[in-house]
């Protein structure tokens, strides 16, 4: 209570000095938010890059998976034989091992007729692989030839298709000169690599893909019988099978997506980048307003020091007004980028939004910013002698 007196009654000098020139300060504001909001969609956008590429991931039914030893990502997918995953069940603990089919293909669009790429997954209707309860209650629809789901959330024109299919009605398209039924709906989403996707039976996978040998499968899903401990189970299998096939718990097959593209792609790195080129902006900008403040107050501040004022009070004055500067550049920053977010979301249908935990970490990354431009800006203040000021 002492010390919120003592602050209370202490003249805000460092308010005052930022309020007295009212278009400095407008300026110094304007050229933070700027920089919060270089910080904010950076920052969104690198989230909603690993978000929207591992939502496919998250949603499998598997405890560990099996991929081939080439497999980079999703997108960079190989094969393996599915005899592995007939040694797979011979491991203890092993309960269930089913094969998926992913790839890309052209397919068009049933609204525009516009060619565009999709992403398509096969697997075995008998035995879901997905937690989607759209998918889950028209499994039995997809054991039909040539019939599909598609994602409602996909990037691109598909709004008319989207009503008729809601409404219970079914859709014909063409997807490599073979024409197939959409029968329902799913939610999943668009991501940077792909704009949409549809899942179907593994039959029907081999029949849009007739040179895909069904012995050559793209993932295996592994389920452990309950009790069991997962990580014997993995060492038991990285030891029965052979070096063509990486043994994954479903964490690390995430990680594994999210490590590609914020290693091995040049997008993660670029958004990392924008982060620390907002920062930079900002201590840039932050610095030469507080940098001319002291210049224009060194003599008030020269004065201070001759009262017996210590260079700690001097810097003190000097740090309140960069959180004060923090604080007020950051609201507009927020603001600005609430827009821009559902701007971007809408156009692209990529999961950014705005979270408490984003909010708190730029709005310290503020903070750092200014209270940096402040130490700079105060160097020529600590070694300045009073007698020299005047």
């Amino acid at each position: 209570m002492g010390l919120f007196k003592q602050l209370k009654r202490r003249t805000p000098l460092g308010w005052l000095q930022l309020s007295h020139e009212k278009s400095r300060l407008l300026v110094a504001l304007s050229g933070i938010a700027f920089a919060d909001l270089l910080m904010f969609m950076q920052l969104g956008f690198q989230t909603a890059l690993y978000d929207s590429n591992t939502k496919l991931h998250r949603s499998l039914r598997s405890d560990i998976v099996l991929i081939g030893s080439q497999t980079r990502n999703l997108q960079r997918i190989s094969t393996f034989s599915r005899r592995r995953l007939y040694q797979a069940m011979d491991v203890p603990g092993v309960k269930s091992a089913e094969a998926m089919y992913i790839s890309n293909m052209i397919w068009k669009n049933p609204q525009t007729r516009r060619d565009t790429e999709i992403l398509v997954i096969g697997f075995n209707p008998d035995k879901p692989a997905f937690d989607f309860p759209e998918v889950i209650q028209k499994l039995p629809e997809i054991k039909l030839p040539d019939t599909v789901l598609f994602d409602r959330a996909a990037r691109g024109d598909y709004h008319k298709t989207i009503a008729q299919l809601e409404l219970g009605n079914t859709v014909k398209t063409e997807v490599e000169r073979r024409t197939v039924t959409i029968t329902g709906l799913f939610t999943l989403g668009a991501s940077f690599s792909a704009d949409g996707t549809l899942i179907t039976s593994d039959q029907n996978f081999l029949r849009l893909f007739p040179r895909q040998l069904a012995s050559s499968v793209s993932m295996g899903l592994i389920q452990i019988q309950p009790g069991v401990d997962r990580k014997h189970v993995v060492a038991a299998l990285k030891a029965h099978l052979t070096d063509e096939i990486k043994v994954l718990t479903h964490e690390e097959f995430i990680e594994l997506e999210n490590d590609f593209w914020r290693r091995n792609s040049p997008i993660g790195f670029i958004f990392s980048i924008g982060v620390s080129m907002g920062f930079a902006v900002g201590v840039i900008l932050v610095y030469q307003v507080l940098s001319t403040d002291v210049n224009a107050h060194v003599k008030e501040y020269a004065t201070f020091k001759a009262m017996g004022y210590c260079n700690y009070y001097l810097l003190g004055v000097v740090f309140e007004e960069a959180v004060i500067l923090a604080v007020l550049g950051f609201m507009p920053g927020v603001a600005v980028s609430l827009g821009l977010y559902y701007l971007t979301r809408t156009a692209t249908n990529l999961p950014i939004y705005m979270t408490a935990i984003r909010a708190l970490q730029v709005l310290v990354l503020t903070i750092i910013m200014c209270t940096i431009s402040g130490a700079i800006a105060t160097r020529k203040l600590q070694s300045a002698d009073p007698a020299d000021m005047f």
